[in-house]
């Protein structure tokens, strides 16, 4: 029997929630994996161009299943003011990731970055108007403490990566806020207006700082757009095999890998002040998502 063949039985034999996690856990490595390219290209290549040519490739790949589904279902969408707003806020947050991971190692902006779920329950009462108890609350205290004990500085730190990191987290958990608010609009909308608004960023800005790519460079710059298109298309596959509170909590295997890639790749050591925020904001976030789904149930 051939590998592949093992390998194609042992999946048949997995249970549907056993398959979700796989699923999940591959697509978290190709984030991580994608924001290690992305911090390796960024110190060539300004983050525009990245942005600009990552998102055409990307959006070479979606494209046929938009027309697929009908180009309608992309330009006929409910509150389009809403709509503009989670854009601005997604090309916000990725812009401010890669312009981040130029300065700072990819552990420490992960762990900022994994903070966005504490920041999305300390907004969700007044933008939401979701309530929230005393227990919430405290969990969410107990994160900004983590947020701060991972921000304190060790050696010669950039102030202002440090600032457009917390920016990129706020807006990345406004682009959450906004997408719950839109829970009507179809993936394939939201994606498709996410990739054109990094891309049009990545238009104006790209030509400021051209650099004409090697072969090499310009299949990276394109793999990026491929691989996070993987990983988002395995983060909605693992949702619908399992239970979302299943595969959720499994987003926090990114900080370990950030760990391992930044130490293998650009040979960065995470701080210890860092690990022990990043444990507490990994713990606060991980009992105010359980304590949500205990109150779905």
């Amino acid at each position: 029997m051939s590998s592949n063949n093992y390998a194609l039985n042992n999946w048949s034999l997995l249970s549907p929630t056993a398959k979700g996690i796989v699923v999940m856990l591959i697509g978290m490595f190709l984030f991580s994996l994608n924001d290690a390219m992305g911090k390796w290209l960024v110190a060539t290549y300004s983050v525009g161009q990245v942005l600009l040519i990552r998102s055409a490739v990307a959006f070479v790949i979606l494209l046929p299943f938009v027309w697929r589904a009908g180009m309608d279902t992309v330009f006929k969408v409910e509150r389009p003011g809403l709509q503009a707003a989670r854009v601005v806020f997604s090309t916000a947050e990725v812009f401010c990731f890669y312009w981040a991971v130029y300065y700072l190692p990819l552990a420490d902006v992960m762990t900022y970055w994994l903070a966005a779920p504490i920041y999305v329950a300390a907004m969700s009462p007044f933008l939401l108007r979701e309530k929230v108890g005393w227990m919430r609350w405290t969990a969410i205290f107990i994160g900004f403490i983590g947020v701060l004990i991972a921000l304190a500085p060790e050696g010669e730190v950039e102030p202002i990566a440090i600032a457009v990191a917390i920016i990129g987290t706020l807006a990345f958990a406004l682009m959450v806020i906004t997408g719950r608010t839109l829970r009507g609009t179809p993936d394939k909308t939201l994606v498709f207006w996410q990739i054109a608004g990094a891309g049009i960023a990545g238009l104006v800005l790209a030509p400021f700082d051209w650099v004409m790519p090697t072969g090499i460079d310009f299949a990276l710059l394109g793999l990026l757009g491929v691989v996070a298109m993987l990983a988002h298309i395995c983060v909605n596959r693992a949702v619908k095999l399992a239970d979302a509170a299943i595969v959720a909590p499994f987003q926090y295997t990114l900080l370990p890998w950030a760990i391992i890639l930044g130490w293998l790749f650009f040979g960065d050591l995470p701080r210890a002040m860092m690990l022990v925020g990043a444990a507490i904001i990994v713990a606060s976030g991980l009992f105010i998502f359980f304590r949500e789904q205990r109150k779905k149930a």
